[in-house]
């Protein structure tokens, strides 16, 4: 068959067209170094998304992972640890043909994080496996150390000139929360970063942007048209966002005490998941656009005047959870036993914009609550008028649209409908979407859309600095006061959380949905 057409030009391949959606995004060469790679998070996410990835055939065939930590290991060390955490948490199938390719470019480098001598031999690891494996001086450094190592790892990469890219390629700074535990140190960590990366190359990780349902809010408001009418205050009456954890803090004590779950997920998770339901349509999806209606909601967010009244944290007491006995948080190993660390916290916000204003936003998270359940419901007004008798409508509550995070991942709206008989009795129903059962292809893992996203450089589902520093100035004046009023309210382990945050509600005339 002739490659050219009548004219004498170039046929283009029908196959290879871009706005075909079959086509995956692939990544271009390059390459991954983790530091801190023989932590919890490298292990049981990182490295199995990697390999992931390499599976699904989204990686170049000369990728590169780079592992930097203290161990004395050798590259053939290092090759078995992420062949071991591969095989214990990956997603997909484990095939051969895929590790052996994946594993020529692997390569480990022991060292602290001031050791001079180690961040020249990861330069010349790095230049090694660009003639090698052709990555093109492509590479992205992803920070999985405590927030402390920060600035000194950035430091290392500008003074021993890993941050500089070749001409033609690049190099991104990829960070994990908490991006500060302040307003004030928020800023001065981007002021550190961003003297070393430019903005567009630095990526914070909130792994629940990578998640398919979060993602899915956009689409269930943008695609369709029987949502957006009704999206408002004339007929919203309240909207919660539940982040809640049927775990304690495990081995955590030395990360989690101090820190407390508002810090801890209110101020990325929470408010991210606020700041999507509540934008305005964005131009287009791509990241400057979307950031900027974010940024218009974080910065209407107006605090209650009474944070007495309308923020509760809470600290979890001995109880019974699945049926085992489980300790409080004070008699956690490595917890003061004075400590006001909360390990719940819900609030309540305002959004002041002309679609939202009065409609309330509560946000709650916590630990040892009654089970693992991610979810944002946008509760509607009741009908100003029912004509029924007031007891055929005793059973019916408010309508919901319920996006389900985690786990069951879906959609449930709740609706009123008549109960079969021979009277009128209208009760609550739901009518569920669930990803499992409507996709074949099952979602992949929040760290695999957001790895190959930092690799193809695409900042969509990435907080930018101006995200951050806005959550903290709502967050800060919260902790301000809880740090000068009390100690954190008691709930037993297992519970809904305590006592004072259904009274919260109970003041506004609502009620906690139960997930």
């Amino acid at each position: 068959m002739s490659k050219s057409d009548s004219a004498g030009l170039p046929q283009r391949n029908p196959l290879r067209d871009p706005a075909d959606r079959r086509l995956p995004r692939i990544a271009g060469p390059s390459g991954l170094v983790i530091f801190g790679v023989t932590g919890d998070l490298s292990r049981k996410k990182l490295m199995p998304a990697v390999y992931d990835l390499a599976n699904r055939g989204l990686l170049p065939p000369g990728f590169s992972l780079v592992g930097f930590a203290r161990r004395d290991w050798a590259d053939e060390d290092f090759a078995q640890v992420v062949h071991d955490a591969v095989k214990e948490h990956a997603r997909t199938p484990f095939r051969e043909e895929v590790w052996q390719q994946l594993a020529k470019g692997m390569r480990f480098v022991p060292g602290e994080f001031d050791d001079d001598e180690a961040f020249d031999t990861l330069r010349s690891t790095i230049e090694d496996l660009d003639k090698a494996q052709g990555t093109g001086g492509n590479f992205a450094f992803y920070l999985s150390v405590p927030p402390k190592f920060f600035p000194k790892v950035v430091e290392q990469l500008k003074k021993h000139g890993l941050a500089d890219p070749p001409e033609g390629s690049w190099r991104r700074a990829v960070i994990e929360k908490p991006f500060g535990h302040d307003l004030a140190s928020a800023q001065e960590l981007n002021k550190v970063v961003h003297e070393v990366f430019p903005p567009q190359e630095v990526f914070r990780i909130d792994h629940y942007l990578g998640k398919e349902t979060v993602q899915n809010i956009l689409a269930l408001r943008f695609a369709n048209t029987m949502f957006e009418p009704i999206w408002n205050r004339s007929y919203v009456d309240h909207v919660q966002i539940t982040m809640a954890e049927d775990i304690g803090i495990g081995g955590r004590a030395g990360y989690y005490d101090g820190i407390g779950s508002a810090r801890d997920v209110i101020q990325n998770h929470l408010l991210q998941l606020l700041a999507l339901t509540a934008i305005e349509e964005p131009a287009s999806f791509e990241a400057d656009a979307l950031v900027a209606e974010k940024i218009k909601v974080l910065g209407a967010v107006r605090l209650p005047e009474d944070l007495g009244k309308h923020t509760v944290r809470g600290q979890y007491t001995h109880g019974w959870q699945g049926g085992e006995e489980v300790i409080g948080y004070l008699e956690e190993d490595g917890i003061d036993p004075s400590s006001k660390t909360d390990t719940y916290a819900a609030v309540k916000l305002e959004v002041n914009t002309r679609r939202w204003a009065g409609v309330p936003f509560y946000l709650r998270t916590g630990k040892r609550l009654g089970r693992r359940v991610t979810e944002i419901a946008v509760v509607f007004q009741r009908a100003p008028y029912l004509p029924f008798d007031s007891y055929a409508t005793e059973e019916l509550g408010e309508n919901a649209l319920v996006i389900r995070v985690q786990p069951d991942e879906g959609v449930t709206v709740r609706f009123g409908s008549k109960v079969p008989g021979t009277a009128m009795e209208v009760r609550d129903v739901t009518m569920d979407f669930a990803y499992g059962e409507s996709f074949t292809e099952s979602s992949p893992e929040a760290y695999e859309r957001l790895i190959l996203d930092v690799l193809l450089g695409d900042a969509n589902l990435f907080p930018r600095h101006q995200e951050v520093e806005l959550s903290w100035k709502i967050l800060d004046p919260i902790e301000e006061y809880w740090e000068k009023h009390g100690r954190p309210a008691e709930y037993a382990a297992g519970t809904w959380g305590p006592a004072e945050a259904d009274q919260m509600l109970a003041r506004d005339g609502r009620s906690w949905r139960r997930p």
